[in-house]
């Protein structure tokens, strides 16, 4: 769901519970191979099936027992009518929901690239245009290389090692991340303030390990990847030889940078990766960068202290900027440029990104251009583009009954604090100072960027990109000395996602996300905590997970826990670990549960609250029990099924191969199993028996908040 956390459901983590519950107590007479859910939904009959909203029983596959597989149960018969279109890796419930979204926001582009009389340099005017250029197809292959020739040209202009500083702080604006990454954030210790950042960066694969492993998915990741950086040197007009030279310079520094970069796993301790050191320090460590020049240049010139992400990257980087022949760096560069605006330059060159790119996700087709272009106008006008979307597809009345719920998880979540029979009084009070000060953002900013200073036309949708990347680069660096930015969003309105942010301590849902089938005004209780629910709670475990509990409620990193409940903390969050890395989505590939441990603990405490707010929401609205049965299934199987509603997906082996190796995310079938086989709501809810497949020995289940 970065520390913004997103939830994907991404976020910076969450923290589960390891529970000891008794299981199967209250389960209906059932044989073991009969359809547990034709047995609980003809056990009760007194309340009469109503039809309901928000989920389609035509989805489940009854053939399946929901205590054995529960995903295939909920989705089976989704999954085999909706199989993966040609230009998709994988194909989801939140692919439905995108799409939709995205049909409103084509329509809104498309009439604002029809407008050309709107007031220059208006929101309409910058958003029209952008779109407009981008997709000028036509215009787009007639100017060839000519827009991105000064860039090119600057790099061809290099002479010596300071040239090539200058050239990297140039990249920087241009945000290619060329060898390493430099911005401004919140000062993690000091949260407060705004720091300067470098941390490593240089790769154009997805992940350090595809240039280090020697598996046959890697080996043939990598031949490939060659025959993309071969074939766009030719593009760029050098011969078969020079082009074939050109991409060995380019794939041995890359593995260079690549055997200096810290892992994923090893990336995701807060601690280890904040190093605040002086300028004169970060110079003398780092010397072949000229850290003082580059801060000039990047216009945080004042900075005194730095914080170095990855000290011992920085050191190598340092070294090779020097050892390294001037004309390899270059080469190195020059591909930096090209390939980070493969889809703004000719067919030719967005033709190879893209054959190399299914190979990494198995697509069969590209995204039509209309869908690339859109998300390109998000990315870079997001807030001016969030204007005119949420004047057309948001209402108070969305973000009103999204508050009640934040409001009514938030209150579940205090209850489970205050009786976690494994946590001290001490821990309990700073763990309910951190809730009770969390921030909450729904729908879209208070107040909006200025976009007043971007340049943006229909000349030249290169261009454009190069501007609204400068743009967002002087954004972020003009933070720098001036007080925080609490109403700063790090999602753009139409993003069908949510975050939390540690350092702001805050939990954020765009516009995007307040739709079906994450949530239905029109739908029963049970639906909407099971999915937008479930994210919130989600979210709220972040601030709580192995990452989020190392901030405290003002948003510092700082440890308020006491040492005996830290211990039993990682005691409970290794227990879910150990169960993820044990699941396997395809032959000899497993989920990484340290990778992964941050979204699952997120996954496992936002469903647990959810259900709990669920509980109280039904005894309110219906005091007397008097709870109406919707498509024949009681509330807490329409919770259940409304969460896997949100996870129902098909996907590559590709896209699984990548999504294992480089994601946070567990893969979909674990995200709906993995928690319910640790929760006795759900054993209860579905009848299961203590030796079926979807629960887990007393001794073996998990549960942290």
């Amino acid at each position: 769901m970065k520390n913004l956390n997103s939830l994907t459901l991404a976020a910076v983590a969450a923290a589960s519970f390891a529970w000891a519950g008794c299981s199967s107590s209250k389960t209906p007479t059932t044989s073991d191979t009969a359809s547990t859910t034709t047995t609980a939904t003809t056990t009760t009959t007194a309340a009469p099936v109503v039809k309901g909203v928000g989920l389609d029983p035509a989805n489940i596959d009854t053939s399946v027992d929901p205590c054995d597989n529960f995903f295939q149960y909920a989705s089976g018969t989704w999954l085999k009518n909706n199989p993966i279109p040609a230009a998709e890796s994988r194909w989801s419930s939140w692919n439905g929901l995108i799409n939709q979204n995205e049909a409103v926001m084509r329509q809104i582009l498309q009439d604002a690239a029809a407008n050309t009389s709107a007031p220059k340099g208006s929101n309409l005017q910058k958003v029209g245009d952008f779109y407009a250029s981008a997709m000028d197809s036509a215009a787009i292959d007639a100017a060839g290389l000519k827009p991105l020739q000064p860039e090119l040209n600057r790099i061809a202009a290099i002479k010596d090692l300071k040239g090539l500083q200058a050239s990297l702080a140039r990249q920087q604006m241009l945000r290619t991340r060329s060898v390493f990454g430099a911005g401004v954030a919140q000062d993690r210790k000091i949260s407060t303030q705004y720091a300067v950042y470098l941390s490593q960066g240089g790769l154009t694969l997805p992940d350090r390990d595809y240039y280090l492993k020697e598996d046959g998915r890697s080996k043939t990741i990598r031949t490939a990847y060659m025959t993309y950086l071969t074939n766009m040197f030719k593009l760029l007009g050098d011969n078969e030889a020079t082009a074939a030279k050109n991409a060995n310079t380019v794939m041995r520094l890359e593995t260079r940078l690549a055997k200096a970069s810290k892992d994923r796993v090893a990336m995701r301790d807060p601690y280890a990766n904040y190093n605040k050191m002086t300028v004169a320090e970060a110079n003398k460590q780092f010397p072949n960068m000229n850290v003082p020049g580059l801060l000039q240049q990047l216009g945080v010139g004042s900075a005194k202290e730095v914080i170095v992400g990855q000290p011992e990257f920085l050191k190598e980087a340092s070294t090779a900027l020097k050892s390294e022949p001037l004309a390899d760096w270059k080469t190195y560069l020059r591909w930096h440029v090209v390939s980070s605006v493969a889809d703004a330059l000719p067919k030719s060159f967005n033709d190879e990104s893209f054959r190399f790119t299914q190979v990494l996700t198995g697509a069969k087709e590209q995204q039509p251009r209309w869908k690339r272009m859109l998300r390109a106008t998000d990315g870079a006008l997001g807030e001016a583009f969030g204007q005119l979307y949420v004047d057309k597809a948001f209402t108070p009345e969305t973000k009103e009954k999204a508050m009640e719920m934040v409001n009514n998880i938030r209150e579940a979540m205090s209850e489970h604090i205050k009786q976690l029979d494994w946590m001290s009084a001490a821990t309990k009070t700073e763990a309910q100072k951190k809730l009770d000060a969390f921030v909450v953002k729904i729908g879209y900013p208070d107040k909006w960027k200025d976009y007043s200073a971007l340049d943006i036309s229909r000349d030249s949708y290169v261009q454009n990109v190069l501007n609204a990347r400068q743009w967002d680069y002087k954004y972020n660096v003009s933070k720098f000395g001036k007080p925080i930015d609490r109403g700063e969003w790090g999602m753009t309105p139409p993003t069908v996602n949510a975050y939390y942010n540690s350092s702001l301590n805050e939990i954020v849902f765009p516009a995007g996300i307040m739709q079906p089938p994450f949530f239905d005004p029109k739908a029963d209780d049970a639906v909407n905590y099971g999915g937008m629910g479930a994210v919130i709670g989600h979210e709220i475990t972040h601030g709580f997970d192995d990452r989020g509990r190392q901030s405290d409620a003002e948003g510092n990193l700082r440890d308020w826990w006491t040492k005996e409940d830290a211990e039993k903390f990682t005691q409970r969050a290794d227990m879910v670990g150990a169960q993820y890395s044990a699941f396997s989505p395809l032959d000899s590939v497993f989920v990484n549960g340290k990778l992964t441990m941050g979204e699952n603990l997120a996954d496992f405490g936002g469903l647990n609250i959810a259900f709990t707010a669920l509980q109280k929401q039904l005894k309110k609205k219906y005091p007397n029990g008097d709870v109406p049965k919707y498509d024949g299934f009681t509330p807490e199987q329409r919770f259940f099924l409304s969460w896997a509603q949100i996870w129902r997906t098909n996907a590559r082996p590709e896209y699984l191969r990548q999504q294992v190796l480089t994601d946070s995310h567990s893969p979909a079938q674990y995200r709906t199993n993995g928690p319910l086989m640790n929760m006795p709501q759900f054993y209860e809810a579905f009848g299961c028996k203590e030796d079926a497949k979807m629960v887990r020995a007393q001794n073996q289940r998990a549960r942290i908040w």
